[in-house]
């Protein structure tokens, strides 16, 4: 039956140009309206070219005339200043020779994001990708200790960071350039500044993937990074409990509000298997599925609480790359290749 949502769908599979991110969610249809077989559309520019609006209206019109049952169809564009001095989603830009860029986020602390992080990271690697991992956690950053490394980067003939690398992810973390234990204690424009460093002034390039661990909460590293790359979408990571799933939710919400599609939810901790075989749902189960599929989101899998896992990240081996034929490593493999599914 044609409707809204039929319309929608179509609309998913026209990519703003230069981008594999698509137009709806980058917040482009304003709106769509259905009367029996008539199609209105609405497509509201922030900046860009006449030429991209023609070109996005052309392709608009090619996918929604192959939808059966739209009989009349209306496109119209429209253009809207930038408003509130932050970036325009038509002038972010991802690093130069980086094909994908995606955010790992939690909302909140404590439930075990970046050690997802480093081994999705290890793991995408050893698919055969090449990835970079940015620790965008300003105030803690944790990624050093966790890929046993502490390297100061060099600096290329062309004045960029190189990032160093180890467990063959290329790593960029603001605890690569303060001295062991040194507070960073800044306001929020020297945040935005960093990360823009990150992202712009290192030399990434060549990477399929680029990692980017958040920093908990919805806050100025947050917001930044979404101001200045076109992120391809963000990866959610929970604990089952509800007191995770109900701040996760915000974080969902943030990344909605930006037009960042959600790539999928990571249940971390799911549960526990004693040495004699007993499954303990230490903080309950099932919490990051069923969130996933109340929201229509997809779910990418379950890590379970294994002690290879804390040790790695302590003594700076990733479970993945230290133990890569374990029960623990399977885990983050599966996440890794739902992953790459999701991005293509």
């Amino acid at each position: 039956m044609l409707n809204q949502e039929t319309i929608t769908q179509a609309l998913k599979s026209v990519k703003y140009p230069g981008y594999t991110r698509d137009i709806v969610s980058f917040g482009i249809v304003k709106n769509i309206a259905v009367n029996a077989g008539a199609v209105s559309i609405l497509l509201q520019l922030t900046g860009g070219s006449p030429a991209v609006a023609a070109q996005i209206k052309a392709e608009v019109e090619k996918a929604l005339r192959a939808v059966a049952g739209v009989e009349q169809l209306h496109v119209e564009t429209a253009s809207s200043p930038v408003s509130g001095g932050g970036t325009p989603w038509s002038q972010q830009s991802k690093p130069p020779g980086v094909d994908r860029v995606v955010a790992v986020a939690s909302g909140k602390g404590g439930v075990g994001k970046s050690t997802v992080s480093v081994n999705l990271a290890c793991a995408l690697a050893h698919l055969g990708e090449r990835v970079g991992l940015l620790d965008c956690d300003i105030y803690g950053p944790s990624i050093p200790l966790m890929m046993g490394i502490r390297e100061k980067p060099t600096v290329s003939s062309a004045e960029k960071l190189v990032p160093p690398e180890r467990h063959g992810v290329k790593l960029m973390s603001m605890g690569f350039l303060v001295e062991d234990d040194a507070p960073v204690i800044w306001r929020g424009p020297m945040i935005m500044k960093a990360i823009q460093q990150f992202i712009t002034e290192v030399e990434w390039a060549p990477l399929d993937y680029l990692l980017v661990d958040m920093p908990p909460g919805t806050g100025d590293a947050q917001l930044s990074l979404c101001q200045i790359v076109a992120l391809d979408g963000g990866v959610i990571v929970t604990t089952p409990q509800e007191a995770s799933l109900g701040v996760v939710r915000k974080g969902i919400a943030m990344f909605e509000k930006v037009n960042v599609p959600i790539l999928g939810i990571v249940e971390n901790m799911s549960y526990f298997v004693t040495p004699n075989g007993e499954r303990v749902e230490i903080f309950g189960h099932g919490g990051g599925r069923g969130e996933a599929e109340r929201r229509q989101l997809p779910f990418l899998g379950e890590i379970p609480l294994f002690t290879e896992i804390r040790v790695g990240g302590d003594v700076g081996i990733p479970v993945v790359a230290g133990q890569p034929g374990s029960p623990a490593a399977a885990a983050f493999m599966a996440v890794a290749h739902a992953l790459r599914k999701r991005l293509g």
